[in-house]
């Protein structure tokens, strides 16, 4: 049964910019019963128009793109904006999924692809970073050393001074902090930031981490905020465990 102009101007807006026409209707056909509006466009320098002006809660994002590549659109769309974007690279292409999560892209998924599974990753990244309604009680403010996290406003400041975090990056940094001292397996972080099922060949959770490592400035002044526990996990630094570091 098609749907009337109300229901269409309340769904979910997706934007995917790819330049496989085929593939762009694919994906309107499975997300419109899943609720999405989808808006297609095939070139990167549309894209990245639309994507800075447009009314999207999420972007899909092809690397290969003609005009501008995806990657660059990505730069673009991070020096401006916080919006979702799921990358879509091409199956192998290991550089191009390290870049796309160092710039800022929320996850990634290889083609081709079961547009199932791009269905599944959308609602995982819109679930992860839509805000919790207004009558959920709101999470304390989470300090621990120098940092300082308002899950309510998410901003992070170290020292007082505001560092800036994608959602994924902030989600990763909230669950470090509240088990400060505590080390937290790769199966967990994947699980509560990534929403989905661990990997181990799946290595974009320590990508995250590693951005998040270089925002704080670890190990830049001799500390190390957050360890690596080999084959476990990760585990956020206790002031005492940095002040031991520091006297080292």
């Amino acid at each position: 049964m098609a749907l009337c102009e109300t229901e269409m101007a309340n769904m979910d807006q997706i934007l995917i910019i790819d330049d496989d026409v085929e593939l762009c209707s694919l994906v309107a056909e499975y997300l419109g019963p899943e609720g999405f509006k989808v808006e297609a466009i095939f070139d990167g320098k549309r894209g990245l128009e639309r994507a800075l002006n447009g009314p999207q809660l999420l972007i899909v994002l092809d690397v290969m793109l003609p005009g501008l590549n995806g990657l660059d659109v990505l730069r673009r769309i991070r020096s401006t904006s916080k919006i979702p974007v799921l990358l879509l690279t091409a199956r192998g292409e290991d550089v191009d999924r390290i870049v796309g999560l160092e710039i800022g892209a929320d996850d990634y998924l290889p083609k081709p692809f079961n547009p199932r599974e791009l269905v599944a990753r959308i609602r995982a990244i819109l679930r992860r970073t839509k805000t919790a309604p207004q009558s959920d009680p709101i999470p304390d403010v989470v300090r621990v050393g120098e940092i300082e996290l308002d899950p309510a406003t998410r901003t992070v400041r170290q020292r007082g001074v505001p560092i800036e975090f994608t959602s994924v990056e902030f989600n990763l940094l909230e669950v470090l902090l509240r088990e400060a001292g505590r080390v937290v397996a790769r199966e967990e972080l994947v699980d509560t930031v990534l929403s989905r099922k661990f990997s181990p060949f799946d290595r974009s959770i320590d990508m995250h981490v590693s951005k998040v490592r270089k925002k704080l400035g670890d190990s830049d002044n001799g500390t190390e905020l957050i360890k690596t526990v080999r084959g476990v996990g990760y585990i956020f630094t206790l002031a005492r465990e940095q002040a031991g570091s520091d006297a080292k």
